[in-house]
């Protein structure tokens, strides 16, 4: 017993001297994984920069794990449970990004306005910092809560390129970050043809919109035909599992392979063709 406990010991001081040595070396803080900000950027653009990251992927995985055990339940195809979850895990995420989509091109229509009435203020000799805040009454409808805030917390801080920094996070629009480099460029080095800037800005951006606004409308009906060939089966596939026993085919290896290859050339077609027919998205500047 004495010569089993000697090792033991001496294996239990090697650990409390490794614990030692290993507590008094500070560890790097570590960074954040891509894939956190790539959602934490999501929900901005959506509009729920309030909403943590860790939130969106409980609610994924809820709506994953409830396809996984309904639709069994429901059709009594087990095979048919793997989309069901894949569908539901990816319905929020979808839904994330057509939001998002939805609100960048609600507000790329209001940033012309918004820079002319920047213009006008700067032109009329306002200070840089009154003719945003300005854009709390006088800047477009949609735009006024977030300049509003910001109008409240400059004039708590003062602190201009702080609460500059903090609207870009909330309104997290590529638009807003050209202005807001343009702003603090100003700010920081000053400039006399801010004005001049600011109307060529405005002039990019409604040429940039009626462009663009053209060939989304061309380019509409292939989206369309994308989604209604994407959905046609499926649907076909819920219709028929309300009857009982239509799904039962299914319920076996050979069924199991032909959901499989189904569920396969039905996402990568789609992503093919709504890749082929995508704009390329403005893209957001760094602070």
């Amino acid at each position: 017993m004495g010569g089993a406990g000697g090792p033991l010991a001496g294996a239990l001081l090697g650990a409390g001297v490794f614990c030692a040595w290993w507590s008094c070396w500070e560890r790097p803080p570590r960074p954040v994984r891509v894939p956190r900000r790539r959602l934490r950027r999501a929900l901005q653009e959506a509009g729920f920069a309030d909403v943590p990251p860790v939130l969106l992927l409980v609610v994924c995985g809820v709506l994953g794990a409830a396809g996984l055990l309904l639709v069994p339940a429901v059709t009594g195809v087990v095979v048919a449970a793997v989309p069901a979850a894949v569908a539901g895990a990816a319905a929020p995420l979808v839904l994330l990004r057509s939001r998002a989509r939805a609100r960048r091109g609600g507000r790329a229509q209001e940033w012309p306005d918004a820079v002319d009435a920047l213009a006008s203020a700067v032109r009329a000799g306002a200070a840089l910092p009154d003719a945003v805040c300005a854009l709390a009454s006088r800047g477009p409808q949609p735009l006024r809560p977030a300049f509003a805030g910001f109008a409240a917390g400059y004039r708590t801080s003062g602190a201009f390129e702080a609460e500059l920094d903090h609207l870009q996070d909330e309104l997290a629009d590529p638009v807003f970050d050209r202005l807001a480099a343009v702003l603090r460029m100003t700010r920081q080095v000053g400039g006399s043809d801010l004005g001049g800037t600011l109307r060529t800005l405005s002039a990019y951006l409604r040429e940039d919109q009626r462009a663009r606004g053209e060939l989304l409308a061309r380019q509409g009906w292939t989206v369309a035909a994308a989604r209604l060939a994407a959905a046609a089966p499926w649907v076909v596939l819920a219709l028929l599992a309300t009857r009982p026993g239509a799904l039962e085919a299914y319920d076996t290896a050979a069924g199991a392979a032909v959901l499989a290859g189904g569920a396969a050339a039905t996402f990568s077609s789609y992503l093919l063709m709504v890749r082929l027919g995508r704009l390329p998205e403005p893209r957001r500047v760094a602070a």
